[in-house]
C-alpha cells in the first residue's frame, strides 16, 4: 500500500530547532518524528512512502535514504530550484506536492494514507483505512476528540450525523466552536481527488482542497477516532512532547539507554560520580556526556549525548540537545538550550553568542576561557539563567 509524509515546510513555529533541523527530522530522545511515522505506516502493511522535501531536504534524504533499512521503499519529491549554485526550497503547499508527484507519472493508484511528518500518533491505520472505504469516501480526515476548552488552538471539523464534513473552523472561540472534533492532519484519498487539484500551482490540503470538497458536494467524511496524537507545531508542543515521554505518558516513545537509577537513563559511558551529584528523575542523559561534581539535574529533563554540565550548575526541567556545555554555577530552569540559542518554555529564544553568553551556554567543542567576563553577570539575572 502506498503512503505520502509531508515534510516540505519550514518549521516556522519551532524555530530556532528548524534553522538547522527540518521539522520531521526534529528528535523525541535521539530518534526523529518522521522514524516514528515511517514504522506506524510499515506496522499497517503503507510499504511504498513518498516524501515531498524542500526546506533542508538533505538532512531527511541523508537519513532516510531508500528506506530499506526501516523495512519500507521511500522516495522523495524535491520543491524547489538551484539558484547561484544553491539550492532554494519553494514548498508547494500540502496538496501541490501531491499533485506534483502524480504529475511526474501516477503514483497514487489505490486508497492511499497522507500524514504530516510533525506529530507522534499510534493510530490503528488500517481500521481508518476500512472506515474510510466503509463510507465510499473520495477523502476522509481523522479526527481527534478534544476538551471544548481546548478547540481555540486547532482547527474543528464540523460534520453531520452520517459523518459527512460540512464545514471547518480555524481555532474556534470555545464559546463559537460547532465541535470538539479537530483535524489532526492524517487524511486517507482515493487517487480521484487529484480531480480537485490543479495542476503547477501552490495548493493547501486544509486551506483550499478541503473546502471545494465541501462545496463540491464530494464524499468527503471524517472519522473521530481515540488514539494517541501528539502534534509538535510549535516549540512549547515540543517541551511537553519530551516531558511526557519521560514520565512514560507517551506509550509509543521508549526510553533508550540504561536505567541506572530509578527514572534516571543514561546512554554510552557518561561520566559522573554518581554519589557527588543530585540526579532526580525521571532524567535521560546521552552518552559521552560529562557532569561534575555538584551538579544538580531535576527531572524531567533530557541532556543531549556529548554535553558536558560544569560543576555546580543546576538543570531543572530543561531540554539541552548535544554538544551543549552549561558553565559552572549556571541555573538553567525552564530552558531548552539548541546550539547557540536558549528558548523559554514559551518558545522565546535569545542568542547566546550575540548576547556575549557563550561563556555561559557554548559548544562542548569550543575551547573556554578560565573566568567568565564580570560585566554580564547583570545580564545573566536579567535573562533568568541564573548564575550563583
Amino acid at each position: 500500500m502506498k503512503a505520502m509524509i509531508l515534510a516540505a515546510g519550514k518549521g516556522t513555529r519551532v524555530r530556532p530547532i528548524t534553522y538547522t533541523t527540518p521539522k520531521p527530522m526534529i528528535q523525541i530522545l535521539q530518534k526523529p518524528v518522521m522514524e516514528f511515522l515511517v514504522e506506524l505506516l510499515r506496522q499497517h502493511g503503507f510499504n511504498e512512502i513518498m516524501v515531498n522535501v524542500s526546506h533542508l531536504a538533505h538532512e531527511i534524504e541523508n537519513y532516510f535514504r531508500d528506506g530499506q533499512r526501516f523495512g519500507v521503499q521511500i522516495a522523495y519529491s524535491f520543491e524547489g530550484r538551484i539558484v547561484d549554485g544553491e539550492l532554494i526550497g519553494e514548498a508547494l503547499g500540502s496538496a501541490g506536492g501531491m499533485r506534483r508527484i502524480q504529475d511526474f507519472n501516477p503514483f497514487f493508484n489505490d486508497t492511499f494514507v497522507v500524514l504530516c511528518g510533525d506529530a507522534l500518533i499510534d493510530l490503528d491505520l488500517t481500521e481508518a483505512v476500512r472506515q474510510h472505504r466503509e463510507k465510499g469516501a473520495i477523502a476522509t480526515v481523522v479526527t481527534k476528540t478534544v476538551p471544548r476548552e481546548e478547540v481555540s488552538s486547532y482547527g474543528v471539523v464540523v460534520t453531520d450525523e452520517q459523518g459527512r464534513i460540512k464545514a471547518f473552523q480555524e481555532k474556534p472561540s470555545v464559546a463559537e466552536a460547532l465541535s470538539t472534533n479537530i483535524n489532526t492532519g492524517i487524511y486517507i484519498f482515493e487517487p480521484e481527488i487529484f480531480k480537485y487539484i490543479p495542476s503547477g500551482v501552490e495548493y493547501d490540503i486544509g486551506g483550499q482542497l478541503f473546502p471545494k470538497l465541501v462545496q463540491a458536494g464530494a464524499p468527503f467524511y471524517a472519522i473521530a477516532m481515540n488514539f494517541e496524537w501528539v502534534d509538535i507545531g510549535k516549540v512549547p508542543d515540543y517541551w511537553q512532547a519530551i516531558r511526557d515521554v519521560l514520565r512514560g505518558k507517551i506509550k509509543n516513545v521508549q526510553i533508550p539507554g540504561q536505567e541506572v537509577a530509578p527514572g534516571i537513563y543514561t546512554g554510552l559511558n557518561v561520566a559522573v560520580n554518581w554519589d557527588k551529584v543530585d540526579i532526580r528523575g525521571p532524567v535521560y542523559i546521552g552518552g559521552m556526556t560529562r557532569i561534575e561534581d555538584g551538579a544538580t539535574i531535576i527531572g524531567p529533563a533530557m541532556i543531549g549525548p556529548s554535553c558536558h554540565i560544569c560543576s555546580n550548575a543546576t538543570v531543572d526541567n530543561s531540554v539541552i540537545f548535544e554538544y551543549s556545555r552549561l558553565g559552572p554555577g549556571v541555573r538553567l530552569v525552564d530552558k531548552l538550550v539548541y546550539g547557540r540559542y536558549c528558548v523559554d518554555k514559551t518558545g522565546a529564544a535569545i542568542d547566546v553568542q550575540a548576547a556575549a553568553l557563550d561563556w555561559l551556554i557554548t559548544d562542548t567543542r569550543q575551547i573556554m576561557p578560565a573566568s567568565p567576563p564580570e560585566e554580564h553577570r547583570a545580564i545573566v539575572e536579567l535573562l533568568s539563567i541564573d548564575s550563583k
